[in-house]
């Protein structure tokens, strides 16, 4: 194998996981979560961070 075929793989690779993310997903941006919620008050879930001990 090429690097030039092993590029193009990986490269068909990710553009048919994108094509099949942006299918299979139900995009709605009123109910997404804020990107950025410095000060919202809402509680971090689900993340390493979240995790912490109490």
């Amino acid at each position: 194998m090429t690097r030039k075929f092993t590029a193009s793989l990986a490269i068909a690779f990710l553009a048919t996981l994108i094509l099949f993310d942006q299918a299979t997903a139900e995009l709605n941006p009123y109910q997404a979560p804020p990107a950025f919620a410095f000060g919202s008050g809402l509680a971090s879930a689900g993340g390493f961070c979240g995790a912490l001990p109490q």
